[in-house]
C-alpha cells in the first residue's frame, strides 16, 4: 500500500508541502476498491480521527473504469499526533489501496 505521512516533527512536513502550523486546513486522499464495504470503512475511520468531518467537504472520485475510488477529505487538522493516528489507522486497513 503506498502513502505519504507526514512527518513526526511537530508543526512541520517534509518537502514542498513546507510547514504544518496547526489548527490548519488539511486534505487528505484515500484510495480503495469501488463499493459500500470501502466507503463506509473509509468514512468509520477518518470519523473516529476527525469527530466534526463535514460531509459536505469530502470529494468522490472514480477511477476511469469505475473499479477504484478515492476519497478527499478535507478537515481541520488539530494536531501531528491526530494526523499520525489517522495514518497509520488507514494504512492498517487492508481495503485501503493508498493514501496521501
Amino acid at each position: 500500500m503506498a502513502s505519504h505521512m507526514p512527518n513526526s516533527g511537530r508543526g512541520e512536513s517534509s518537502g514542498a508541502e513546507g510547514l504544518l502550523v496547526f489548527p490548519c486546513e488539511y486534505p487528505l486522499k484515500v484510495m480503495g476498491l469501488s463499493g459500500t464495504v470501502f466507503q463506509a470503512t473509509a468514512f468509520q475511520i477518518v470519523g473516529r480521527h476527525v469527530p466534526d468531518l463535514d460531509a459536505s467537504r469530502v470529494e468522490t472520485r472514480e477511477s476511469k473504469e469505475g473499479r477504484y475510488v478515492s476519497y478527499t477529505f478535507r478537515f481541520t487538522a488539530t494536531d501531528r499526533e491526530q494526523l499520525d493516528a489517522l495514518y497509520r489507522e488507514l494504512n492498517d486497513c487492508e481495503l485501503v489501496k493508498a493514501v496521501l
